[in-house]
């Protein structure tokens, strides 16, 4: 793997020809269910802090410490908005974007601000339907990339470029 100056390149040969290049429905709905397990064991390990912590504070008298589903959904929820937000806006990338080689970016190939990153995680938790419509149009953009101007592009350099680098 080296790059056209004769450098090693972290691109592997199979995949330059689409480095740069919009991700599409298939590619991004993996990534989103990789992340969707992230947060669910995000979820599960805080669960079984709180039960660790209840016994470490009343071993004889010690009961698992559950809660209602609404409140596990709300948990859930919150967690993947904060989760996404912090790693679009920090690198451009979520773990499952990262294992399948995407990087979110705004309209100057820039990793999103943080207001914009938080709005596409809203967008993306909330309507994850959305996601649909990059399987329909030609410029592969969901309905969260086209109401904030962002795109989701094959990536696979692992290295952050900071906010001011241009991709």
């Amino acid at each position: 793997m080296t790059s056209p100056e004769g450098a090693p390149s972290a691109v592997p040969r199979e995949a330059r020809a689409y480095q740069g290049l919009r991700a599409g429905m298939v590619t991004r709905s993996i990534a989103a269910t990789v992340d969707a397990v992230v947060v669910l064991v995000v979820i599960t390990v805080g669960l079984l802090a709180v039960n660790a912590f209840a016994f470490v504070l009343d071993p004889r008298g010690f009961r698992v410490v559950g809660t209602s589903q609404a409140v596990l959904v709300e948990a859930a929820l919150a967690t993947a908005v904060v989760y996404l937000a912090g790693t679009w806006a920090m690198v451009g990338r979520s773990y499952g974007c990262h294992v399948m080689g995407l990087r979110v970016v705004d309209r100057r190939g820039r990793s999103p601000g943080l207001a914009t990153a938080l709005l596409r995680a809203v967008l993306c938790v909330f309507f994850p339907v959305g996601l649909v419509w990059c399987g329909v149009v030609r410029s592969r953009k969901s309905v969260q990339d086209l109401l904030l101007r962002t795109s989701v592009v094959y990536d696979w350099v692992p290295e952050h470029r900071p906010r001011g680098a241009v991709a």
